[in-house]
This record gives structure tokens, sequence and C-alpha cells, in this order.
């Protein structure tokens, strides 16, 4: 169907749907390149509706990476929600991109965001919708080159059957190197097979039809086979040195869940939680200069006129020039009236007081802290060694400062974790409800956000089993007891099915490709939204594909088992997860690893990429001694 057609169409559709501008694209910094002047042209998907995908920071680096090539374009597409969706499958019109409302199967290239498992069936509905093909082997070879990134790519295992090839790590760089590796064989009419095998040689970029599965009897996996040239091992990718961030964010015609600027202040985290994906698949740690920062800042809010600003990072108050950063920005824009967040501090006064300093005599709104869990045994367990006193002092210094709420989240389903350790949530709720009364009198208010652990690959975690559904209802019970109507105290948890799901599917091996299917089939997508989750789909798509969830969700692995993603190296060693893993069982804990290295592999992996690209950008406090503490000469010395 041509542009001009779909752009017919919707002008009888979107009168009939909820929120049309998340079709119509037209936003103010959109880039729009004559489809005929360029020779590579890429679509970029969140499988999710326009006011989730918008804000996607990874999506919008690779949306200006690529148009800033001349001889390239890329445009942005997301999923209808469901009364679109039903008219356009009633149309027959096809999924199209906001800038120039070509259909998807038109581009060459198909880049899908996969930040979490939840959005699987989105994806086979985003595909079916764009009229391709759901498994890679079904496509013509004039289809997309469906490409696949995020976190949940670290074990991409789930979906392999319906990508042409995944980027295990950063994208700044690679994406590009695809993108020319796309163009070559587009000039020619060697197979699609020939571009898997050229796409496995670029660094990072996991393409599983080169790749086969062996399975022992009782189903765990036996061995990956690499074929056809592949590696045996795909290794991460990662940048050496942040470019410089977005200042140009399309600013949406509607509200989004983020209507903000976005600045990442540092990539990386050394804290080493052993249930945070997150902080062992982006080690290392690199870091922005804090005059970039400032700038780039001022230039995003010239051109977006947006009022807020989120300074992100997994660990903010790890930031070296933490405090230089925000006396900088709270100087620089002290006059504008805006609202800065610094997400993820440590609890600490020194947060305390960054936020203080940040937010100056500004409205303040609640001040959110993270223990993870309510005993001392349990933050030992997971390496979040943070005293009780230390936490109550904390919230006792921002209930002083002004603040009336404090969010602590929490997560239930820990490795060792008892009743016990779960009805310290609700005493430790309630002994910050009272140091809060202690201070601000009535007015003080604590918001307990409880979620569920799931394990996850590439962590020291990865072995254990998830609690079952009556664990997890019995402490969601203990803890609606004990905190649900208690005054001054409002209680948040999730929904136990969504933790079976997603437990499910992070550690899946490659013959769940077939209970996705299934489930879609079915009827699933939007998992992630709880009015449109269905649990008994999932159920029955396992029980026709032959496959017990269990066997997903519940069961401890061994040491020494051959695990679904071991192909993918997140260049963190298997030997020192699992050597972490024994630590948790005896409550030993690790400092930061920029204060000491415990040797977990990144220095050496990535010695030559730090030789090349010499500089402070990814420098920190004694990571000189870390790295003479690892061997390495003062050359070779980057972060833990």
């Amino acid at each position: 169907m041509t542009p001009e057609t779909i752009e017919r169409e919707l002008e009888r559709l979107l009168l009939r749907v909820e929120k049309p501008a998340r079709y119509t694209g037209g936003e103010v910094n959109q880039i729009r390149k004559p489809w005929q002047s360029v020779k590579l042209r890429a679509a970029l998907a969140f499988p999710d509706i326009y006011d989730l995908g918008m804000p996607n920071v990874g999506l919008a680096v690779l949306y200006h990476q690529l148009n800033r090539r001349d001889d390239m374009l890329a445009e942005r597409v997301y999923l209808p929600w469901t009364d679109m969706e039903a008219l356009m499958r009633e149309r027959h019109l096809p999924l199209f991109s906001l800038e120039s409302k070509h259909a998807v199967a038109d581009f060459d290239l198909l880049g899908i965001s996969l930040p979490y498992e939840t959005l699987y069936t989105n994806t086979l509905n985003l595909l079916d919708l764009a009229g391709i093909a759901l498994r890679t082997t079904e496509r013509a070879r004039n289809a997309p080159i469906v490409i696949g990134g995020g976190h949940a790519t670290y074990n991409a295992e789930p979906m392999a059957e319906f990508f042409d090839a995944f980027v295990v790590g950063e994208g700044e760089d690679v994406i590009l190197e695809i993108a020319e590796a796309i163009l070559a064989w587009k000039a020619g009419d060697a197979p699609r097979r020939v571009l898997h095998q050229k796409l496995a040689t670029i660094e990072g970029v996991y393409v599983p039809s080169l790749y086969t599965v062996d399975y022992h009897d009782d189903g765990r996996v036996a061995a990956i086979n690499a074929t056809a040239g592949a590696p045996p091992v795909v290794r991460k990718r990662i940048v050496a040195q942040l470019p410089e961030p977005i200042t140009h964010f399309i600013v949406p015609y509607l509200e989004t869940v983020h209507n903000r600027v976005a600045i990442e202040i540092m990539r990386g985290c050394t804290r080493g939680c052993r249930f945070c994906q997150a902080g062992m698949i982006t080690r290392p740690v690199r870091e922005r200069r804090v005059e970039q920062i400032v700038e780039s800042i001022a230039q995003a809010l010239d051109a977006t006129g947006f009022t807020e600003v989120g300074l992100l990072s997994l660990s903010s108050s790890d930031y070296n020039e933490v405090l230089a950063l925000v006396k900088a920005v709270a100087a620089r824009f002290a006059d504008r009236q805006l609202n800065i967040s610094l997400p993820s501090l440590r609890i600490e006064s020194f947060s305390v007081e960054l936020m203080d300093a940040l937010i100056g005599n500004s409205r303040r709104s609640g001040f959110t802290l993270a223990p993870e869990a309510a005993s001392e045994r349990m933050r030992e367990i997971i390496n979040k060694p943070v005293s009780t006193d230390q936490l109550l002092s904390t919230a006792r210094e921002v209930y002083r400062r002004g603040w009336h709420t404090i969010k602590l989240y929490f997560m239930i389903g820990h490795p060792q974790e008892t009743i016990e350790d779960v009805q310290e949530i609700c005493d430790l709720a309630q002994a910050v409800l009272a140091v809060g009364r202690q201070e601000v009198g009535h007015r003080a208010q604590v918001n307990v956000g409880v979620s569920t652990f799931v394990p996850k690959p590439h962590t020291p975690f990865q072995w254990v089993p998830c609690d079952s559904i009556e664990q997890i209802k019995d402490k969601q019970a203990l803890l609606r007891r004990g905190l649900h109507k208690r005054r001054g105290v409002k209680l948040n948890w999730n929904d136990a099915q969504e933790t079976m799901l997603e437990s499910w599917l992070s550690r899946g091996d490659r013959r769940l490709g077939d209970v996705i299917e299934r489930a879609f089939r079915k009827g699933a997508r939007f998992d992630a939204w709880r009015e449109h989750f269905k649990i008994e789909l999932w159920r029955e798509a396992f029980a026709d594909v032959g496959l017990d969830p269990a066997f997903y969700t519940h069961r401890q692995r061994e040491l020494d088992e051959t695990l679904p993603w071991d192909h993918i190296d997140a260049a963190v060693t298997k030997k020192f997860l699992a050597e972490d893993y024994r630590w948790s069982l005896e409550r030993k804990t690790r400092v930061d690893c920029r204060d000491q290295c415990f040797a977990c592999g990144i220095l050496p992996k990535f010695k030559e990429l730090r030789r090349q690209n010499p500089g402070d950008h990814w420098e920190c406090p004694d990571v000189g001694k870390a790295a003479i503490k690892a061997g390495l000469q003062p050359a070779d010395r980057s972060p833990t």
C-alpha cells in the first residue's frame, strides 16, 4: 500500500480512535528525508504504544545516529492501541511509519527494541500488522532485515526464531555497521543466509540461525553449537566513549510517560547488587563531563521547550563529579523553574543534600529510597549492605528538609528469604513513618512499592528458583494485613501471575519460541498491561507445545549446567558470578569494585579498547588502584 493510500485511510480512521495524535507524526524535531534520496531505509520500532515508546532514549539515539548519514534514513514505528488495531485489520491497513507513512514492510531494516520480556507477543503482533512473516525462515529476500536490541537480548533464545540478528550490548556504533552490511548485500542477489553470515562477523551481533541447540533428555541444554563460521561466543558491544547527548528530542503532541529532556550522565554501575541484571551487563562505568551535560541541557531546553530534565544513570550519586554537576545545573538554570530529577540515589545523607541543592525552593514531591529488602540479613545476601540505622537516619534528613512523602521500594522473593524477612518490610515502613511523624507530624506519608524478584541471566542469582504463586500470594497477604489500611502508609504490589510470565521468559531456551507464537495466536498481546494480560492463554500455549512452565521457573540450576545464554558474553565471567552466588549463601558482601577489583572479567576483556581510547572519560575513584590490583599496567586501566 502506498503512503498516499495510507494517508487517505488515516483521515477516515483517526476520528474513531482514542488519542489520534499517536498516529499522525509531524512533531517538532522529527526528521523526514525524501524516500528516494537515500540508499538504506530503517524503521525503528518500540513494540508498545506511542505513549510508552516515545521517551525511549535508546531508540532516540539510534534514530539520530542513522539520520546523520546522508545515504540513510530512520523513521519511527509504534504499536497501535486495540481500537486502532481493530480498524487497521478491518481496513487491511498495514503498520506504517510516523514520518512518511510508508508501510513497515517497505523498509530495508526493522530495528525492534526489547527492553523487557513482556513485549514478546507485542513484537509478534507488530510483525503481523506489518505483513512480515513471523519466522525468519519464512521471509522473502526483499522482506526487512529484523534486528533486535535491548537488555532482553542478553538471553535472546525465546525470540531467536523471529529475528535475523540481535545486537548484544550498546548500539551507537554497531547500528551503522549493520546498515553498511545490509547495503552491500542489497547490491547483489545473494540469499538471506549470506547476509546472516556477514552480520555474524560484526562484534556484538548474534545471529541465531547460525547456531543449533542440543538438549538432554530431561530438557536441560546440553550444548550450543556455532555453525557456518559464526563465533562460538558473542561478546557484547560497548562504546569506549559516550557520544554527544541528544538535544533535539522529538516533542510529542500528547502526554507520554516522560515528556522531558533525558541526559545520560553515566553508563554502568559498580555496586554489584546480585539481583540487578542492568548493573552486571552495562559495565564498565563511563562518565560524561559536567560541562558537556550542562551545555546539552541548555541546548535541549531551547530545542524542545520541555520543563523537566532527567539526569539518568543506574546509580546517580556514584557519578564522580555529582556535587559539581548539581551545583552547575542549579546555578545555570535557577531562573527556568525546571523540574530536575536525579534518580537512583544511594541511601545516605549525601543523597538528600544533593536533592536539596538541586531542587532549591521548588515544590518537593516524594523522595525515593530503594532498600530492596527490609532486614539487614537479606540486604547482605543481595549485596546491598545498608544498615537499618542508616536508612532511618536518611529518612529523618528527608523529612527535616521539607519532604512529606518517602517512597520505599522493596522486592519479595529474594533467595533465602523467610516470612520473617517479609514481616520486616511492614516493620521498617512503620519505623520510617514514625520518624516522619516526629519531624512533620501527620503530614508524613510512606508509599511502599513491593515487586517480586525474578532471577535474570548474567547475574549471581541466575541459578536460583523463583517463588511459586502460593509463596508470592502468602507474602503479599502478610503485607496487606500489616500495611494496606494503615493510616499514613500506601501499599502497592504486582500481580503474582505477571511474575510467572516474566520468570518463564527471562531464563527460557529456544523452545519457548513455539510457546510465544502459540500464545500470540490465541490472542495474547499487551501482556505488560494488567487489563489485557491473560495468563490462561500462556498456560494453554505451554500445554499445546508440551512444555512444563515450572521447568523454567521453580527449578534450581546447577552451577556447572549449560545455560541457554552461555554463548552470550556480557564480559562478566560465569566464574565470577558463581563465586558471588556462593558468597551470597554465606552473607558475604563486596564493596564497590572501584575501591577494590574483584576480577569480574571486564578489565581484561576490554583492555585493548581502553588502550585505543585513552582519556579520563571512564575513570572513577580508585580505578588506578583497582587496575593495579588486577595486574594491569596504567595504560590498561578501566573501571570494573
